[in-house]
């Protein structure tokens, strides 16, 4: 009979896959997007109304995206907080030492086995923590580190995409979280916890949600 332990890996992965499948994918899906926002006079009140209305969908749904960021990042860290402790209580290891976020993750990868550089796993992991640290808290270290980490995620000349916040722009206010990229987190989350899973019939290699 598999432990409680052992069975904890496979319960989080499921989970995430549920929480992307029947909330995240849904509601992205769901937010209009226009590929190319219009500037300039426009010709009448109902066309400039029209070209508001497209940047308020792309900046609502880049705004969507970020907070499902943020979501993910807090279901895995407290996942692998929870994975952590029952480490500890089955007497396997110090867990108790590790404290925040890479710290936990490279505990608990290191107690299953898990080479964080194969495939960039850990580089997607962390790169989603940073991102969740800057939808929290905006400027400061964490969107200076993001900036070296994923420069791709800002992209100045974008057609698609207007800061609506008045006054001088601000970084943190022009990252942009896409569909690819929180396809990208889930795929690294319930990678991770495939490749935790001693059972039987372990998925390592989740399915691909499409972008």
């Amino acid at each position: 009979m598999s432990s409680h332990k052992d069975q904890l890996p496979r319960v989080f992965q499921a989970n995430l896959a549920r929480l992307y499948e029947r909330v995240i994918l849904p509601v992205m899906d769901s937010m209009p997007y226009h590929a190319s926002l219009q500037t300039g006079e426009a010709t009448s009140l109902d066309q400039f109304l029209d070209r508001a209305k497209a940047q308020v969908d792309n900046y609502a749904g880049n705004e969507a995206a970020k907070a499902f960021v943020l979501t993910l990042a807090g279901v895995f860290e407290r996942q692998l907080s929870i994975w952590a402790r029952s480490i500890q209580d089955a007497g396997l290891a110090d867990m108790a030492k590790l404290r925040g976020y890479e710290p936990l993750l490279g505990g608990c990868a290191k107690m299953a086995g898990i080479d964080l550089a194969c495939d960039g796993l850990g580089d997607e992991l962390t790169q989603m923590f940073v991102v969740a640290n800057v939808v929290r808290h905006g400027e400061g270290q964490s969107c200076n580190r993001l900036r070296a980490l994923a420069r791709q995620l800002w992209d100045d000349g974008a057609a698609d995409y207007f800061d609506l916040l008045p006054g001088t722009p601000v970084a943190s206010e022009h990252l942009r979280i896409r569909k690819r990229d929180l396809i990208r987190y889930i795929r690294a989350t319930t990678r991770f916890w495939g490749l935790a899973d001693p059972l039987p019939m372990a998925v390592i290699d989740p399915p691909y949600w499409n972008e």
